[in-house]
């Protein structure tokens, strides 16, 4: 079966609206299912070349689904709209501010009917498993949290229902260097658990090409693939892996692609 498939996909807006203009342009790709593992794919590409679009595309997020052209296709039928199926995590810290840790990471259980007890429990369980203490952090509320702790919070809440595909918007862009690098080394942990198919989109060169089986580098807009690149998988801790000079060739390959990219975009 295949999880995503993408047959020639364009998705432009009309003149007029917020985006007024051809987002993505003729995009193909398919990922299998890969069962006992998932595949892990970057996404990467200069600004306003239709990155997010991909993952919402996948979502089934309005205003960007339905795709205007072509065929958009997950786990062997089309995109009708969001489904539990999928689980996406933003930039920015999507947590219910008026929800505790324990009652946030709990939302989806609690919206599927998943009796109290049940859900708390596997909440709990939650907490711990994305590096948080039950003890220490159920109880608190949003506000009362650093960043990466918000981000962890948004993670469990995605994971905890399991998704076969999860969507990552730059989930990691607003973290300190160090938090960032703990919080790769947390996915890399719970994907591995999951066995789930994964598509992360980042401007992040070293997080790319050290969390993807592969890496998919998008033109300038109107975005289409340029390059499908196979990349080592995650076998190290990220702080170890990322100052390996293997690594540090592909990773320079690849950002000098990046480089140019951006540059075209500068000239246009």
């Amino acid at each position: 079966m295949k999880i995503v498939h993408f047959d020639k996909v364009s998705k432009a807006f009309p003149d007029g609206t917020e985006h007024g203009h051809t987002v993505i342009k003729d995009v193909s790709f398919t990922v299998e299912d890969r069962p006992g593992h998932g595949e892990f794919i970057g996404i990467l590409g200069p600004s306003g070349c239709g990155k997010s679009t991909i993952l919402r595309l996948i979502a089934g997020l309005r205003p960007h689904h339905p795709a205007t052209a072509g065929t958009v296709e997950v786990l062997g039928g089309p995109v009708q709209g969001p489904g539990a199926d999928r689980g996406m995590v933003f930039q920015d810290y999507t947590s219910f501010d008026n929800r505790t840790v324990l009652d946030n990471i709990a939302f989806g259980l609690e919206c599927a009917g998943v009796g109290r007890k049940e859900r708390t429990d596997q909440a709990r369980l939650w907490i711990e498993k994305v590096g948080l203490s039950v003890r220490r952090d159920a109880e608190k509320f949003p506000h009362q949290l650093s960043g990466g702790m918000r981000q962890r919070v948004a993670i469990a809440r995605t994971l905890i229902l399991r998704p076969k595909i999860i969507l990552m918007d730059e989930p990691f862009g607003a973290l300190d260097p160090a938090t960032r690098l703990n919080m790769q080394d947390l996915l890399v942990s719970l994907w591995r658990e999951l066995e789930a198919t994964v598509f992360f989109v980042t401007h992040d060169v070293d997080e790319a090409v050290y969390l993807g089986d592969r890496v998919l580098i998008f033109s300038p807009a109107p975005g289409t693939i340029l390059h499908n690149l196979p990349v080592p998988p995650p076998d190290r801790p990220a702080r170890e892996m990322q100052r390996d000079p293997a690594f540090v060739n592909v990773s320079r390959e690849i950002a000098d692609i990046i480089e140019k990219l951006e540059g075209k975009v500068s000239d246009s």
